[in-house]
């Protein structure tokens, strides 16, 4: 059995884009959205795990600048709940298909209606591996420059998922965002350049989960239309998974020259009702977790290989 991940890459390619492998670490054009590639993947799913990433088997339906007609039609008339996934740092393009393909499957085998879901993925330009010596640094500020660099085109296919998500919504659906790691880097860049473009107010997402962002622990202090501080205007409720036990996002820490990341403490002034209204804001604290392998890299992936973590996530479904 294969599970359907539709996606959208900016992701610069060499060879034909039916093959998997020719989307690399590079960047497309930043300020051409028609160079996005738009496509469904499917993924054999029979060893699919928490700690394994399947395979990729076919991709068809591509698209440049937008959704082919037959994936649109199949997106807005999905019969389920819609999941956007941006994934994080140390991910290749099959990584990121075949991850959103797991979160996809768990959610539904949960028990909870609300969590099966419909998986739309963005993939960004990760070069797909942790670090490389003989400097490690490099690949994180390679990682951390695309994923800022993406805002635009993570906009963009945003846009053209508004209609999709109109549609689901007029059939009772609602929608989800999901966003790990680096991937709210590139969603605080996302939402900067979603208002810098003229978009208004729109409930684009029911809630977005924000799991262990490496992202500035005060991005939603920041002035509006700035970094996170007006995910609020387009997302219903807001999400925001962390751990004082995520190593990854110490590590992080000192290579930002000490600025803490959201992931690891939540926001700035996180118990302030005044910036953080409870209607608005789940705080969910990962630290005390300990149902999954928390090595180095491990504790910065709670978000999928912890059952309490991933439970939470399809009960807030």
């Amino acid at each position: 059995m294969a599970t359907t991940v539709y996606f959208a890459t900016n992701r610069r390619i060499a060879g034909a884009p039916e093959d998997y492998r020719n989307y690399g670490d590079a960047i497309v054009s930043p300020t051409d959205p028609n160079a996005i590639a738009y496509g469904t993947a499917f993924v054999e799913d029979a060893d699919l795990t928490a700690d394994t990433v399947g395979a990729i088997t076919s991709i068809q339906y591509v698209a440049k600048g937008r959704f082919s007609d037959e994936a649109f039609g199949d997106l807005s008339n999905a019969g389920r709940n819609l999941l956007i996934f941006i994934h994080g740092f140390d991910n290749s393009f099959e990584n990121a298909i075949t991850r959103a393909a797991f979160n996809q499957q768990w959610f539904a085998k949960s028990g909870i209606a609300g969590a099966d879901t419909t998986v739309v993925v963005f993939s960004w330009p990760s070069l797909g591996r942790l670090i490389s010596l003989p400097i490690p640094q490099a690949d994180y500020f390679h990682d951390q420059t695309t994923a800022g660099q993406s805002g635009p085109h993570i906009m963009s296919f945003l846009a053209n998922l508004e209609p999709i998500i109109r549609k689901a919504r007029a059939s009772g659906r609602r929608v989800f965002l999901l966003t790990h790691s680096m991937g709210n880097w590139a969603l605080q860049a996302a939402v900067e350049s979603w208002f810098a473009h003229g978009n208004g107010v729109t409930q684009l997402f029911d809630e977005a989960f924000l799991a262990a962002a490496d992202e500035r622990y005060d991005s939603f202090s920041f002035p509006a239309e700035s970094r996170l501080s007006d995910l609020k205007l387009l997302a219903k409720r807001i999400s925001i998974y962390y751990s004082t036990a995520d190593a990854v996002l110490c590590l992080s820490m000192v290579l930002n020259l000490g600025a803490k990341r959201l992931g690891q403490e939540g926001p700035h002034d996180r118990n302030d009702p005044r910036l953080f209204p409870a209607a608005q804001y789940r705080m969910v604290d990962c630290s005390s977790f300990d149902d999954y392998d928390r090595d180095f890299q491990g504790s910065h992936q709670y978000y999928r290989r912890s059952a309490r973590a991933r439970a939470d996530i399809a009960g807030a479904m």
